[in-house]
């Protein structure tokens, strides 16, 4: 189940290959859109390569979600901590950039990700494209 690729597990150089599309670049959608599952046995880095063209767009989101068995997911959370409190929330990376070319790096302990990408306001000239690498931090 799920995509692999990038790096060879029993390589001992731990040394990665190039990126892969995960999503090719197309016209964003108001929905979240999720791409296919990959499967991250035996890594423990995900880094996602996340370029886009805004358009006629206020925002373009994306989310990262986990999961141990690829039926059930869990949204990657952020924490903020006010007064001694820790507050969790659903993650969603949001930039509002016209063309904005970012990196996410993402410590993984599950087995399978996936990723979704969607625009917030009206979709015309907008687009998104997610490549993405495995890689093991030793």
């Amino acid at each position: 189940m799920g995509l692999r690729w990038g790096m060879d597990p029993q390589n001992n150089n731990n040394t990665a290959n190039a990126t892969t599309i995960y999503r090719p670049s197309a016209i964003l959608t108001n929905s979240y859109v999720a791409g296919p599952t990959i499967d991250t046995w035996n890594y423990n880095q995900l880094v996602i390569y996340w370029g886009s063209t805004l358009g006629s767009l206020t925002s373009n989101d994306l989310k990262v979600e986990f999961s141990a068995d690829g039926t059930t997911w869990y949204q990657e959370t952020f924490e903020s901590v006010a007064a001694g409190v820790a507050t969790s929330s659903a993650a969603n990376h949001t930039t509002t950039a016209a063309t904005p070319n970012l990196r996410l790096a993402i410590p993984i302990t599950d087995r399978y990700v996936r990723i979704s990408v969607h625009g917030t306001g009206t979709v015309t000239s907008s687009l998104a494209q997610l490549d993405v690498m495995l890689g093991i931090n030793p």
